[in-house]
């Protein structure tokens, strides 16, 4: 694996600075994260360019501060109109490139149109509780910030039930056992709406405590 060392530099040094606008769910940790399991899947596609799967997931959620319910858009729209972007790539693949963007989100009703959003979306997933505890709250609160955090873990638990619950929407295109485990785990949890909303307290207060959010 390659990746063009001007166009990472490019990315780190102007893209990565914009995640500081974004909620702790979806912050720079996020995309490096995501950066890295993409890489992980890219590794079983033959051919594969990793220039694109990179500039995927370093712009994915760059327009989530703006509007998180279509940041998926937003997000393909910026990267899109990136015009520094055009000495790597070419308007082919820039297309790509905000497709998977666009085709990212797992609430999605379509698949994503090419392996590179089959890619990014599959690696956009969490892989532990823990993660989802702590992305749900600090979302809720930046959506609803009058509201209490009895309300916000009740909107928390309806949340991870649509979306890993057993007929959830989140959609996954790779074998990964790390996911598959974890979804095991959200499963039993969410499976007692009372444990789950002690749980997640008695974690975000800890959080806080230790100065995290």
């Amino acid at each position: 694996m390659k990746i063009n060392d001007e166009l990472k530099k490019y990315i780190e040094e102007n893209v990565f600075p914009e995640y500081q606008k974004n909620d702790l769910g979806h912050n720079i940790e996020h995309i490096k994260y995501v950066i890295n399991r993409s890489f992980k899947f890219a590794d079983t596609v033959p051919n594969i360019n990793y220039d694109i799967v990179y500039a995927i997931a370093a712009y994915h959620d760059i327009g989530h501060y703006i509007d998180p319910k279509k940041h998926e858009i937003l997000s393909g729209e910026i990267m899109y109109k990136d015009d520094n972007l055009k000495k790597f790539f070419s308007d082919k693949e820039l297309m790509i490139i905000k497709e998977a963007i666009e085709d990212h989100r797992a609430s999605a009703d379509h698949q994503p149109r090419s392996i590179y959003g089959k890619i990014v979306s599959t690696a956009d997933r969490n892989t532990t509780v823990e993660s989802c505890l702590k992305s749900t709250y600090t979302y809720e609160k930046k959506l609803y910030p009058k509201e209490s955090d009895a309300q916000l873990f009740d909107r928390a638990f309806n949340y991870l039930n649509l979306k890993f619950g057993e007929n959830g929407y989140a959609k996954f295109f790779f074998k990964d056992e790390k996911y598959e485990q974890f979804l095991e785990d959200i499963r039993i949890l969410l499976s007692d709406k009372n444990n789950y909303i002690e749980i997640q307290r008695k974690y975000i207060n800890k959080l806080k405590e230790c100065g995290e959010i």
